[in-house]
């Protein structure tokens, strides 16, 4: 096991710069995911790692050791892609063992790491099957069994579940946590689903067009983003973003446009006094809009119009027009709501958050 770490991390295409000064620590042990949109720079960045893309400046440490001009088979690393890449011609155990067998093992030693192998991912019994023979599922735990008998430093995943069916992806998702915690292994872990990023890693890195956005626990992430982009990227349904103009008036922090008017909470007002009478955008997540109740104080609350109901069993989504902006509202499934209902939903005040229109960043 070691600790990984990236020092001013550069990768650039001719002219395009795709990764850009990148500073990651990675602790021994830990699970980071580096999450993103397509073309924001990560699966660059982990191929860096892994020594399949040069790299243009910048450093990468694996253990006490910089391994830029190491090739791939010296780093210490297993990869596992988004294409399973296993070999059809070969059984299940051949295609676990081939690496090893590349590497002059020992034919007992390969035997006792192949077994052991599948006995954590369960597939001791699919071990002469071919590829072919085998659920999307079963492919993807050969292809976790084939980084797993190589005792690695480091694991590296590429997407790896974005091949699969949802519900796979969920139980896979689990069963790589597990096998995490069991083997307890130096991991990165590379997607572009969110909800992935949040529920595997110790530690998340939003990227965006090659820059590292926050890095932080998924709870800090979702509770304290650092710019709005982080704010929307992060959480399902995304944040939702309006207008407003900060207003102090008798002493009184107001948030207001053409659709709310809403009092700041004093403790958020105290991080925006210097920011009054100014344009900012207001952020609230989907989960910090109810339903009012009779006689709620209407300084915390919003007249909202119903366009789009989803029925999710444990909540239902309402698409709304506040005003002129566009929100969506996680309320109880207990709601019985129609289109073009009109609603007032209160805001949790503690769920606020204001951004920098210019840049974006939190204020």
């Amino acid at each position: 096991m070691a600790p990984v770490i990236l020092r001013n991390l550069n990768k650039s295409f001719e002219e395009i710069r795709a990764v850009r000064d990148v500073n990651l620590e990675i602790r021994d042990k830990e699970f980071v995911v580096l999450v993103g949109p397509s073309g924001c720079g990560k699966t660059t960045t982990l191929r860096m790692v892994a020594g399949l893309e040069t790299i243009t400046s910048g450093q990468v440490l694996i253990g006490d050791k910089v391994v830029n001009e190491l090739p791939p088979m010296d780093r210490d690393i297993a990869m596992v892609f988004q294409n399973y890449a296993l070999y059809p011609h070969m059984s299940v155990y051949d295609n676990m063992a081939f690496g090893l067998k590349m590497r002059k093992f020992d034919r007992a030693e390969i035997a006792r790491r192949v077994q052991e192998a599948a006995a954590i991912l369960g597939i001791e019994n699919h071990l002469k099957r071919k590829p072919r023979q085998l659920s999307g599922g079963q492919r993807q735990r050969v292809a976790l069994g084939r980084a797993i008998v190589r005792h690695p430093q480091v694991f590296l995943f590429d997407e790896p579940l974005s091949n699969l069916d949802a519900k796979l992806r969920v139980q896979m998702r689990v069963e790589i946590k597990k096998l995490h915690n069991r083997l307890g292994t130096t991991a990165i872990y590379v997607t572009h689903d969110q909800v992935e990023a949040m529920t595997l890693g110790d530690r998340v890195v939003v990227m965006r067009d090659g820059l590292v956005q926050q890095v932080g626990e998924p709870i800090e992430l979702y509770n304290r983003p650092a710019n709005r982009f982080v704010a929307g990227f992060i959480g399902s349904p995304a944040m939702n973003f309006a207008p407003v103009k900060l207003s102090l008036v008798n002493g009184v922090l107001w948030a207001a446009n053409d659709g709310l008017r809403i009092k700041v909470p004093e403790e958020t007002a105290s991080r925006l006094d210097p920011h009054g009478d100014r344009e900012a955008i207001l952020g609230v997540r989907p989960e910090d809009l109810r339903v009012a109740r009779e006689g709620e104080a209407p300084d915390m609350s919003v007249d909202a119009v119903v366009e789009v109901v989803e029925q999710l069993g444990s909540e239902v989504l309402l698409d709304v027009s506040v005003g002129s902006s566009q929100m969506v509202a996680a309320v109880e499934p207990t709601v019985r709501a129609k289109i073009r209902d009109r609603l007032r939903l209160a805001l949790n005040p503690e769920g606020l958050h204001f951004f920098d229109p210019r840049s974006e960043a939190a204020i």
